[in-house]
């Protein structure tokens, strides 16, 4: 009996999820990732195909999980809307993030800045964001068909994948939606939400007194007939005085 050897079986590949750093270094980086990432959200949130993700692993190639880059914010138009522990492109029907965008802090180097080009260039990004808070120096790069090359100027750039609009100042660097709307941090919008809902209760409580006083101006004209009756006036006369048709003095006198 000849017995048949078994190929051995390829160990299965694992693509971690973390890497043990923290999400930021410090907290103005971190404010940057909330603001970008969620107003992006919030942009496309009726869109259930663009996928928006903070600083998520992401595996271009499959069986390589050494290949990998977690860009501080990312867009994927073209894929659902989920969570995930990590991006695998191969089982995103091998949509690669069209937009990347990298918030500086101090420990970044420009070895390491040159590598992340390096890899979004390779592996498909059309457009490439990185801004330095501490510098306030925003730089951008563009796919062409020969790679992703540097924005000249990015004075009120708009991007052609987001179509948001990036508006440099000696303040600082502000971001607009399509409809001309500034992004805002979760604090503008928080407090917005707050004057919102009181603006809403204020005029549930108009709405309220209004109706209130409606309802004691119909009893007092209720009440009104009967004495105006008994002082002999008429239904014509009763209907002018309170400001009623007379078949509505009619009906209620009868009441």
């Amino acid at each position: 009996m000849v017995s048949q050897i078994q190929p051995p079986t390829q160990p299965e590949v694992i693509y971690p999820d973390r890497d043990g750093q923290p999400v930021a270094n410090n907290t103005i980086q971190f404010g940057w990732f909330v603001e970008i990432k969620q107003n992006i959200e919030w942009l496309f949130a009726d869109n259930p195909n663009v996928f928006v993700a903070g600083d998520l692993f992401w595996y271009p190639v499959e069986g390589r999980n050494t290949i990998v880059n977690a860009p501080d914010v990312m867009v994927v138009l073209g894929r659902p809307k989920g969570d995930r522990l990590c991006y695998q492109q191969w089982k995103e029907e091998g949509i690669a993030p069209q937009v990347v965008f990298e918030i500086l802090s101090p420990s970044n180097t420009q070895t390491e800045m040159d590598k992340k080009l390096l890899f979004y260039d390779r592996y498909g990004v059309e457009e490439y964001y990185i801004y330095d808070p501490d510098r306030n120096n925003l730089r951008g790069w563009l796919r062409s068909e020969n790679g992703l090359d540097v924005i000249p100027q990015m004075e009120d750039w708009v991007s052609p994948r987001l179509k948001i609009r990036f508006t440099p100042s000696p303040e600082g660097l502000q971001l607009y939606r399509p409809d001309g709307e500034r992004f805002l941090t979760y604090t503008e919008i928080s407090r917005n939400a707050e004057q919102e809902r009181q603006r809403a209760e204020q005029e549930r409580q108009r709405a309220e007194q209004e109706r209130q006083r409606a309802e004691l101006a119909e009893q007092a004209r209720r009440d009104a007939i009967p004495r105006l009756l008994q002082m002999n006036l008429s239904i014509e006369q009763i209907a002018q005085a309170l400001g009623l048709s007379v078949e509505e003095v009619r009906t209620l006198a009868q009441e």
